[in-house]
């Protein structure tokens, strides 16, 4: 089985589960804190996944560093310490924030540009986005990335609306491609 979709049946768990107890924000709030320290701390994932550490030893470090988070996102995280998961935290909690975006009409989109946008600009993009998604709300996220020449290029999900320079020269270069066949 994929681990997409392992982490798609974890997150969809610990959703029910957040609704059953009231605790979706405090759920993805705690969830925001973690994501980052598994995503980016390479040794935590080295010692974490490393096979002659004991696992007890393992979820010690996980509870000592993670003290204040809800026992459910502990108790997660020790649960995928036991079954050898440790690298799928980082996909369990983008579903879990999606499936809890969803509920709330909202999404979230990273917006590619060669330059930072500006409120407005951002405020603009939001409002226009939630209107073509359907949703009451868009979170943007800008990455500033000069390779993209000029324009904007944004993801929502696994949709991406590519409005840059460069995949305007990319799709001209490959129609040239493939009517020369």
């Amino acid at each position: 089985m994929s681990n997409v979709v392992v982490a798609k049946r974890y997150a969809d768990a610990l959703f029910r589960l957040g609704v059953e107890q009231q605790k979706l924000e405090q759920l993805t709030a705690d969830f925001k804190v973690v994501q980052p320290v598994f995503k980016n701390d390479k040794k935590l994932a080295k010692f974490l996944t490393h096979p002659k550490i004991d696992n007890a030893k393992k979820k010690q470090l996980v509870v000592e560093g993670f003290q204040g988070v809800d026992p459910i996102v502990l108790n997660t995280l020790q649960l995928l310490v036991d079954r050898h998961r440790i690298s799928i935290i980082p996909t369990i909690i983008d579903e879990f924030i999606s499936l809890v975006n969803d509920a709330k009409g909202m999404a979230d989109a990273t917006v590619y540009s060669t330059r930072n946008l500006t409120d407005d600009e951002k405020s603009h993009l939001a409002r226009s986005f939630a209107v073509r998604l359907g949703k009451s709300a868009v979170q943007l996220n800008n990455i500033v990335d000069p390779s993209i020449l000029g324009g904007i290029k944004i993801r929502v999900g696994n949709t991406i609306y590519d409005g840059t320079v460069k995949g305007k020269l990319n799709r001209i270069s490959r129609s040239i491609v493939s009517a020369n066949k």
